[in-house]
This record gives structure tokens, C-alpha cells and sequence, in this order.
């Protein structure tokens, strides 16, 4: 085995016209701000229009480099932006820099438990993702194998993809394995917007045909009650799943959707819900019959493979929110992992351009309904060397040089 140490940590923004990891950062007219989408603050009028409005994509995107001493560069990447920054660069680097990064299980341990005082959840656990994910690019790196291949190889020879859009008449004619369109109103716009909402879906069903699958993404803004209603309006319509109905905490009303729902359609949550702690809840309380996690936040590789497994021994199925090529590599090689989503992020949903924007090279693109990953070591991608990256946070003397013998 091949031994190296960690030699420095760096932590990036982007310019701030470029989407990258957060692909809520348009600069003009899309269709994932434009349209009226149902959230958590659709109940202020104010908010309502536009969830840039509410700052949607206030922090941004983070990118992470992790630099070995013989000059292997790993990638990953989150939203954070700057407070990301920040805590990688002046509380985590202490835990990577000088490390053998195929310790990546303590690297990762100790992270977590030293941001516990003020983490568990949110910015603190995707700082942590970005520089898991970055770590095990590195590995991936000094192997020369793919991430995959580290995780056990393939399981199938190429992945079935879906696609979030607002078109999934264009999703269908690509070939893709179904679509997933966001529900445009909320339990604030009263019995007109669950009329709206049932004929946005007719419509798309029209569209499709009878047996294109069809899922609705909710994005944590409706109520129990509003929830179960609207799914048993829109069975007619053979609505696939439900996902992400309402705040990641209320485990009991998933729980309670679910019961109601066994028979109608599927209950999908875990988009944003963090670490294996919080997906234990989601599995202890039969929250949900399909598992969302999202790689770039969840905890990095190190606790999806986790959650992957736990879920397994209930017969749960991961599907992954976007990720691109970080939840790839991980349902390439994991059997409960059965389907990729794409969020098809060309302003009119009529072209497919890469999920992260011009943050990397190569990132893969579906074709025909699947997705296929090359065989280059780590993630298989590299950074677009025309984007602008800015480190906020420069620590001198963060170098550390350690002889390996």
C-alpha cells in the first residue's frame, strides 16, 4: 500500500455568477426559480414567488482540495460557500492535514465529534461532506481505480436514470426512467392551488402517456392532512411517489402519511436529513418507503455507505438526491441503490447540461435512460481550470511536511 500523508487542506467559493453545487444560483430566467414551486416559506405572500427571494442560494457553493505530499489533488464539493470555508480552514484542517489518508473512517470521526458543540445537521455536516468526498478522491487517486471499485465494484453494467424537470414531456422523448416534477402550490393557496396542482399533474400524465412514471417533489411545504389529500387526487394519475412532504423533523407525520398512503403511492424522504442518526429515525419510525440522502451533505461517502447499508437490512431502497458523479459511484456499487436522479438544469429543461454547472470538466451525462461512469481513479472528474476559485480563508504555514517511512 501505497503511503502518503495529507499535506495541506483548501477550502474554495466560486465566482458569484457560477451555479456550481448549488444549482439554485441562476443569474437569468429558469425554470427551478421562475416557476412557482412550493416550499417551506410559501406561507408569506412576500416569499412566495421566487425562492431566490428567501435566499435559497444565500451561502453557495464550497469546493474542497486535499493536497498529498507527493502532489495528488482529491475534489469534493457542497453548498456552504464562505461559513463552509471557515470551518474547514480553521477547525477541520486540524484533523486532515498530516493524516494517512486511507484513514478516512477516523478522519471522518473525528470531524463529527468535534463539531458536535455546534453541528450534527446542516452547514457543519456539509463542510464535513465536501472534505470526505475530497479524501476519498485522493484514494480513488493513489489506487488508480474509481471510486467504485474502492466501494466493492459494480453491481449492474449501467445505471437507470430519471429526470427532476418541468418537462417531462422532453424527459420522456430522452428516454429517460420517469420524471419528477415540483409541486407548484402549497396548503396556503387553499383549495385552488390543490386544484392547480391536480392539473399540472394531468397534464403531465397526457403528456407521457399511461406508463411513464411520474413523481412529485414537494420540498418540505405541505401538511399532513394537505399531503395525504393531494396524493389521493392525484392516484388517478398514477403518481409513482411523494417525496419530501414536510419538515425533516416531523417524523411522525411521515410517519402517519405513509400508514395513510400504503397502497396509493410511495413516501420518499432524507433530501435534508443528515448523518446516520437522522436516517435511523427516518427507518425506526417507517417514515418513508424510499431513502433520499444527499451525498454532498449528508456526511460525504464514509456515511452514505453507512446509511446504504443500514437501509438494506430493511429492504429500503437509496435513491439519492443529485449528487452527480458523488452519488453515482455509490449506486454503481451498492444493490439497493436502484435508480440515479438528474436534475435537468438548462433554463427551459429542454437541453441536458451537467447538474454542477462548469464546476468540473467531464462530469458524466445520461443518455438513453442510463448513465454511464468512466473507469478513471477517484470521482472521474477534474475542475474546470477556467473557473474562478477564491480561498477565503488562507492559513499560513497550513503546509505540513512529515517524513513517511
Amino acid at each position: 500500500m501505497k503511503q502518503t500523508r495529507i499535506r495541506e487542506m483548501r477550502a474554495f467559493v466560486i465566482a458569484p455568477g457560477e451555479m456550481g453545487a448549488d444549482y439554485h444560483n441562476q443569474t437569468g430566467r429558469h425554470w427551478i426559480i421562475d416557476l412557482p414551486i412550493a416550499n417551506p416559506m410559501s406561507v408569506y405572500e412576500e416569499y412566495k414567488a421566487k425562492r431566490t427571494s428567501w435566499g435559497i442560494n444565500a451561502l453557495g457553493t464550497v469546493v474542497v482540495e486535499v493536497e498529498l505530499d507527493d502532489g495528488v489533488i482529491g475534489i469534493g464539493c457542497s453548498i456552504g460557500g464562505e461559513p463552509a470555508c471557515y470551518i474547514i480552514e480553521k477547525h477541520l484542517s486540524r484533523f486532515v492535514e498530516g493524516q494517512d489518508p486511507h484513514n478516512v473512517e477516523l478522519i471522518w470521526d473525528q470531524m463529527w465529534r468535534a463539531t458536535m458543540p455546534y453541528g450534527r445537521k446542516g452547514l457543519a455536516i456539509q463542510a464535513l461532506s465536501a472534505v470526505d468526498l475530497a479524501i476519498w478522491d485522493c484514494l480513488g487517486k493513489i489506487r488508480g481505480e474509481p471510486v467504485y471499485a474502492l466501494l466493492g465494484g459494480k453491481t449492474k453494467e449501467k445505471l437507470p436514470v430519471y429526470a427532476t424537470t418541468s418537462r417531462p414531456d422532453i424527459a420522456s422523448h430522452w428516454g429517460f426512467q420517469g420524471a419528477k416534477i415540483p409541486c407548484r402550490y402549497g396548503p396556503a393557496d387553499g383549495d385552488g392551488g390543490l386544484k392547480k396542482n391536480i392539473a399540472v399533474m394531468a397534464e403531465a400524465r397526457e403528456q407521457v402517456g399511461p406508463d411513464f412514471p411520474l413523481r412529485l417533489d414537494c420540498y418540505m411545504a405541505l401538511t399532513v392532512p394537505y399531503a395525504i389529500k393531494l396524493a389521493k387526487a392525484l392516484a388517478p394519475y398514477n403518481l409513482e411517489w411523494i417525496e419530501e412532504c414536510l419538515p425533516p423533523d416531523d417524523y411522525d407525520g411521515y410517519a402517519a402519511i405513509k400508514s395513510a398512503l400504503t397502497g396509493i403511492c410511495l413516501v420518499t424522504t432524507g433530501e435534508h436529513e443528515y448523518t446516520r442518526y437522522g436516517f435511523r429515525e427516518l427507518i425506526a419510525r417507517k417514515c418513508a418507503d424510499i431513502l433520499q440522502p444527499d451525498i454532498n451533505w449528508v456526511g460525504g461517502l464514509t456515511e452514505a455507505r453507512r446509511i446504504v447499508a443500514m437501509a438494506a437490512a430493511y429492504d429500503l431502497p437509496i435513491i439519492p438526491h443529485g449528487s452527480s458523479v458523488f452519488s453515482y459511484h455509490l449506486q454503481y456499487a451498492f444493490t439497493n441503490c436502484p435508480i440515479a436522479e438528474f436534475l435537468v438544469m438548462s433554463p427551459q429543461a429542454d437541453k441536458l447540461v451537467p447538474l454542477f454547472g462548469e464546476l468540473f470538466k467531464n462530469e458524466p451525462l445520461p443518455k438513453d435512460g442510463y448513465l454511464e461512469i468512466s473507469d478513471a481513479p477517484g470521482w472521474g472528474v477534474e475542475l474546470n481550470s477556467q473557473l474562478e476559485l477564491v480561498r477565503p480563508y488562507v492559513r499560513s504555514g497550513s503546509k505540513v511536511t512529515l517524513e513517511v517511512g
